[in-house]
C-alpha cells in the first residue's frame, strides 16, 4: 500500500496525468466581469516617444522603451490600442503639440493619448511621459511623470513597465499592472531541472538554483523575497527555501518521508506542504521556519498540492485521491470543514486560487477527448469555464496578481513550454523556447 502511495505522489509531481469529465461553458459575461475584463475597453493611442538627440545609446534605449510600453499596454486586457496607421501626421512631445480634435476624431478615435520623449541628462536615461484625456482639452492631464534610469536596456524596460503600470492602474479601476512581476518555473535547459525566474513577458530568463538535481514546484513568498520549492538534492524530496535577497538557502527542517508542493500563507508566516512523514502523503502546515508542525488531513491515499485562499488566508484547497481518483477539495486552514470542490466527476489537479478568492483554476482531462486543458470554477456557484481547447496538454495554471491573466505549461508547440493568456483564455503568448519548461508560478 505504501508503495502505491509513493508512486501516486511521484506521478502527481512529475506528470500530473489526471482524467476528467464535466459539462462546461465557454467564457461568458459573468466570468469576464468577475476577473475585471469588462466588455468595454479604453481606446488609447501610444505614438512612439521621440529620442531628443542622435546619441546612439539614446536612440537604441528609446526604441526598447517604445516596444515594451506598447506590449505592456497591449497585454493588459483592458485597453484597445489604436493602430499607428490611423495616427495624425504630427506626433506630440509636449502638451502644446497635442491636436485634440485630430486624436479624438476618426480615424484615430482615441479616448486617451500616451506620449512624451526621452533624453540623456547627466549620463542618465530620462523619460518625460504623459497620459492625456483627448476628450477633455480644458483639463486633459491624467498622468504626468518623469522617470530617471541608468543607460541600460534593463533600466529602459523597467521605465516602460512603470509607466504602463500607472496607466493600467488609472484606467483599470485601481488594479495595478503586472508589468514588474516575475514568473518562477522549472527548466531542464542546462541538463538538470532547476528553478529559473523571468520577467512576466519572458525577458531576462535566468537560473536560480544550481543543485544539479531535480527541483520542482517553485512558490513565491508574499513579499517575493523567497522561493519555496521541492528539491531532490539530498536524494529524497525535501522542502527548500531560497532567499532571492542573499542568493542563499534558508534553513528549513528535513522531515521523514517525501516532502513536496510547498505553499505560502498570504501573510507569509506559514507554509503548507505535502509530506509522507506519517507513512501516508498528507497535508501539513508549519511556521515559515518549519516549526510548530500541524497535520491537517487524515485520509488514506495521497493528499498533495495545497494552495491558500489569498483573499482570506482562512482556507486551503488541495488535491486528494481519497474518492478513488484525484479531485480538488477545500478545507479550513485548520483542517476542518472539508468539502469536495469538483463534483461532476473525472480527475482534477493543480488548483490555483484567484487573488479575489472567487475562483480556482485547475487542470482537467476530459475522458471523452483525452485532452489536458485548463479550467476555472467559480467556487460559490460551481460554474465552470474551459479556457484551452485542442492545443496539446495544458496544465498547472497559476494566477497573476491582478487576476486578469494566467500562466501555464503547454505542449502545443511539441515540447513543454511556459505560456500566458488572459484569464478568459484569450491572447495566449509563449514565453519560453529553450529546453523543456514547466511548473510556472507568478510572483505577487
Amino acid at each position: 500500500m505504501k508503495h502505491r502511495h509513493t508512486n501516486l505522489l511521484l506521478l502527481a509531481i512529475f506528470l500530473a496525468t489526471f482524467l476528467g469529465h464535466t459539462q462546461v461553458a465557454k467564457s461568458q459575461g459573468w466570468f469576464r466581469t468577475g476577473i475585471n475584463l469588462g466588455q468595454s475597453k479604453v481606446r488609447i493611442a501610444v505614438p512612439d516617444f521621440a529620442a531628443r538627440s542622435q546619441d546612439q545609446r539614446l536612440v537604441s534605449l528609446t526604441q526598447v522603451f517604445n516596444k515594451v510600453l506598447w506590449d505592456d499596454l497591449d497585454n493588459s486586457g483592458i485597453l484597445d490600442l489604436v493602430s499607428k496607421s490611423l495616427y495624425p501626421l504630427k506626433t506630440p512631445q509636449e502638451p502644446q503639440d497635442v491636436d485634440y480634435n485630430a486624436w479624438s476624431s476618426a480615424p484615430a478615435s482615441a479616448q486617451m493619448l500616451a506620449f512624451g520623449y526621452a533624453e540623456i541628462i547627466n549620463n542618465n536615461f530620462v523619460v518625460t511621459a504623459r497620459l492625456f484625456d483627448v476628450h477633455n482639452p480644458t483639463n486633459p492631464a491624467v498622468l504626468q511623470k518623469r522617470y530617471v534610469a541608468t543607460l541600460t536596456e534593463l533600466s529602459a524596460r523597467e521605465v516602460a513597465h512603470h509607466f504602463a503600470n500607472e496607466i493600467i492602474q488609472i484606467l483599470g479601476g485601481g488594479i495595478s499592472g503586472i508589468n514588474l512581476t516575475k514568473i518562477a518555473f522549472v527548466s531542464n535547459r542546462t541538463g538538470n531541472p532547476e528553478i529559473w525566474v523571468m520577467d512576466y513577458d519572458g525577458y531576462n530568463q535566468h537560473q536560480i538554483t544550481n543543485y544539479h538535481s531535480l527541483c520542482l514546484t517553485p512558490r513565491w513568498s508574499p513579499d517575493n523575497s523567497d522561493l519555496a520549492f521541492t528539491s531532490y538534492a539530498s536524494g529524497n524530496p525535501e522542502i527548500y527555501v531560497f532567499s532571492l535577497l542573499t542568493n542563499r538557502r534558508i534553513p528549513f527542517p528535513t522531515y521523514k518521508g517525501l516532502n513536496t508542493t510547498p505553499a505560502w500563507s498570504p501573510d507569509g508566516k506559514k507554509i503548507a506542504f505535502c509530506s509522507s512523514m506519517s507513512g501516508d502523503p498528507e497535508i501539513y502546515v508549519c511556521d515559515r521556519n518549519g516549526l510548530n508542525l500541524q497535520r491537517l488531513t487524515f485520509s488514506p491515499g495521497v493528499d498533495i498540492s495545497p494552495v491558500w485562499n489569498p483573499k482570506t488566508g482562512n482556507e486551503i484547497a488541495f488535491v486528494s485521491d481519497r474518492s478513488g481518483s484525484p479531485q480538488i477539495y477545500i478545507m479550513n486552514a485548520d483542517g476542518t470543514n472539508l468539502r469536495r470542490l469538483i463534483t461532476a466527476g473525472g480527475d482534477a489537479e493543480a488548483p490555483s486560487w484567484s487573488p479575489n478568492g472567487l475562483y480556482i483554476a485547475f487542470s482537467w482531462r476530459v475522458t471523452e477527448t483525452g485532452e489536458w486543458d485548463v479550467y476555472v470554477i467559480e467556487i460559490a456557484t460551481g460554474r465552470i469555464i474551459q479556457l484551452t481547447h485542442n492545443a496539446g496538454r495544458n496544465e498547472h495554471p497559476t494566477w497573476s496578481p491582478d487576476g486578469r491573466h494566467l500562466v501555464f505549461e503547454s505542449t502545443r508547440t511539441g515540447t513543454r513550454q511556459i505560456w500566458t493568456m488572459l484569464a478568459d483564455g484569450s491572447d495566449p503568448k509563449q514565453l519560453t523556447t529553450k529546453g523543456r519548461n514547466w511548473n510556472p508560478n507568478w510572483s505577487n
